[in-house]
């Protein structure tokens, strides 16, 4: 498996590389946006790593390209304990994961070994089920594939697993906790805030061209719930 880490601290990138090879992966090393553009606009990694604030492009803008031709691969953002709203809008733009400096590269490793996990899963032809439907939306498990009135949506993996668990509760709340740990079952690291940043982008994406009402329906001081009557109709 290939991962770009893309950072304009060298150190850091060298860090990150030295400790993702230890793991057997192989890697692209870029420190600036435009840089990984280019090469990545041809040749996508499996996996990217990737700062938020970068010179000539940034990683913002970076993610917003790499999701238009690519909306499958997995994404994981690195950012300072200040860029909060930059980390919101990271994962609103389609990144699966963030990581706030200065991180361990345990944890780093962590995230990266399950969003790989997630893929084999996703590549396995072995699904207990073929589908999953609650009207107007169907989502097929062995293609990671959401279709919405029959018009297919665009999500990412971690996207998909949550709107997964949200379709096998049947209409019961789930947490924000629940919800990550169906899409990250075996991440010891994981913050429920960013739960609130990927229903939003779910819900965006499935009202979108769909004349559809919000079937994902916030339970104050939970987390959230299938709207089974929204859904059907």
């Amino acid at each position: 498996m290939k991962v770009a880490v893309i950072d304009d601290e060298k150190n850091l990138c060298k860090s990150i590389q030295y400790a993702l090879e230890m793991e057997g992966f192989e890697t692209m090393l870029f420190h600036d946006g435009s840089d990984a553009w280019e090469t990545l606009s041809r040749s996508m990694a499996d996996l990217v790593i990737l700062d938020i604030i970068m010179p000539r492009m940034s990683g913002l803008e970076l993610c917003r390209r790499i999701r238009n031709i690519n909306p499958y691969v997995p994404l994981i953002f690195l950012s300072s304990k200040d860029d909060e709203l930059d980390r919101v809008l990271g994962l609103e733009i389609g990144a699966d994961d963030y990581l706030t400096k200065p991180f361990s590269m345990r944890e780093l490793l962590s995230r990266v070994k399950a969003l790989f996990r997630r893929m084999r899963l996703q590549e396995s032809p072995q699904a207990q089920e073929p589908f999953l439907s609650v009207p107007p939306l169907t989502l097929w498990l062995d293609r990671i594939r959401c279709e919405m009135n029959g018009t297919a949506v665009n999500l990412t993996i971690t996207e998909f697993r949550i709107l997964e668990a949200l379709v096998r509760a049947e209409g019961a709340p789930r947490t924000r906790e629940q919800l990550l740990k169906a899409a990250f079952p075996d991440d010891l690291y994981l913050n429920d805030r960013s739960a609130d940043s990927h229903i939003k982008r779910i819900r965006k994406k499935l009202s979108h061209e769909n004349d559809c009402p919000d079937i994902i329906e916030t339970i104050y001081g939970l987390g959230y719930r299938l709207n089974m009557e929204g859904a059907a109709g």
